[in-house]
């Protein structure tokens, strides 16, 4: 059920429909029927008019119905309502994504962040058979309803403090192993976008990952990072992490920060699209929204075009041909297919911050480890084998130049000497 109070247009409202159909699915739910009111606003006790939530009683005998579903976000009252009048149970989007990561979780980590979401939704909407804003209020609001209430919502709030504290102390392990990740110089590019545009494949198209690859909504929970090499030799980090939606409930954003965090520490963030879905620029905009919340939109861009398989070639060359500004460049891929994947990798190299600076050094023989990470992370033009050591010229990261500056023999301005013979 959705109500269309902002005039959004047939268009959008069908794809608003179809999304939260998906979701249902994805849920367990088998979807009987779909149904919009438009209206000029939402009504303050039952959400939608008296006279559609009458057409729902009348309509849940013969469509059978005994869930229904809003796309948008209920109030408790709104809620409570709806179930007293339609005598269904009734949820929000907010519930039903809540719903689907509940299933999905399957860490200890991701189980602890969605219990936390789920509490802090559930809380305002706890019943002591009396409205909560009356509790308390005078002669006849309390009593037995008012004492269980009360002991229930504390029994919350202390469950609510135990998850704090444990999803804290994720939030450190996580934060070592992002400074382990800084020690070894290997960039870190983060894979975002809406879910079920194919960044899971992506991944394990990139490094043969043993990840969750589905046809539905939020496969991946817990973010996989994994080493790649790019064109050019470097390597680099890629990191998959959980898909965003419109409507992102807030509570879920809180609580997933620990994982989210893996965002705005990247160096690069890696936007998958779903090239194939009408609404991708609305998609395209969810993404957005939550970048902004997490303070990382600013962050080096590129966009990948994904599922471009699925389309005519001139439809390809018309979305290339639009503006995708603010992303430094934009691929088109098929994850599924691994077409694209090359072009691809070149323009994480080409775009990823610190680039590669000319050098040239004098290895000593004991140097085994600085002589692996050059071959390993830059770019090797020339190979001297030497009596004191082995000479070699190339390219390497600009963060890596301190290591290397105790055996340089370019000059002060990163200049290169002369080249000497090749090996």
């Amino acid at each position: 059920m959705s109500l269309d109070h902002e005039d959004q247009g047939l268009a959008a409202i069908e794809e608003q429909m179809l999304e939260l159909s998906e979701l249902a699915r994805t849920a367990g739910v088998v979807v009987v029927g779909t149904d919009t009111q438009r209206r000029g606003k939402a009504d303050p006790a039952l959400f939608i008019g008296k006279g559609k939530a009458e057409s729902l009683h009348a309509l849940k005998h013969e469509a059978d119905f005994d869930l229904l579903i809003f796309n948008e976000e209920l109030s408790p009252r709104q809620q409570r309502n709806l179930e007293s009048k339609l005598e269904v149970k009734v949820i929000d989007r907010t519930e039903l994504i809540l719903d689907i990561f509940a299933q999905r979780a399957r860490t200890k980590e991701g189980r602890l962040q969605v219990e936390a979401a789920q509490l802090h939704h559930l809380l305002p909407r706890l019943q002591g058979g009396r409205d909560l804003s009356r509790l308390g209020g005078g002669v006849g609001t309390r009593g037995p309803g008012e004492q269980k209430l009360e002991s229930d919502r504390r029994r919350i709030r202390h469950r609510i403090r135990e998850l704090d504290r444990d999803i804290k102390e994720i939030r450190k392990q996580r934060a070592l192993r992002r400074e382990g990740r800084r020690r070894s110089d290997y960039p870190v590019i983060a894979i975002v976008g809406y879910t079920n545009s194919g960044k899971s494949t992506l991944l394990h198209a990139l490094t043969k990952a043993q990840v969750q690859m589905e046809d539905a909504l939020f496969v991946t929970l817990d973010p996989t990072t994994r080493l790649v090499r790019l064109p050019n030799r470097r390597e680099v980090l890629f990191t998959d992490t959980v898909g965003f939606i419109q409507k992102l409930p807030t509570d879920l954003v809180a609580a997933f920060k620990a994982t989210l965090e893996e965002v705005q520490e990247a160096d690069l963030l890696l936007h998958v699209l779903d090239a194939t879905r009408y609404n991708g620029r609305d998609q395209m905009e969810a993404v957005h929204e939550t970048l902004q919340d997490l303070g990382a939109l600013e962050k080096p861009k590129l966009l990948a075009l994904n599922k471009v398989d699925q389309l005519a070639p001139a439809a390809v060359e018309t979305l290339m041909a639009e503006d995708w500004s603010p992303y430094r460049a934009v691929v088109p891929i098929s994850a599924l297919r691994r077409s694209g994947l090359d072009a691809l990798g070149k323009a994480v190299a080409d775009t990823l911050p610190g680039d590669l600076v000319s050098i040239e050094v004098l290895l000593p023989y004991s140097e085994n480890a600085r002589q692996a990470e050059f071959h390993a992370q830059g770019n090797v033009e020339a190979v001297d084998y030497r009596a004191d050591g082995v000479a070699i010229r190339g390219a390497l990261p600009r963060r890596l130049l301190s290591k290397f500056d105790p055996f340089r023999t370019s000059g002060p301005n990163g200049t290169v000497n002369a080249p000497s013979r090749s090996a």
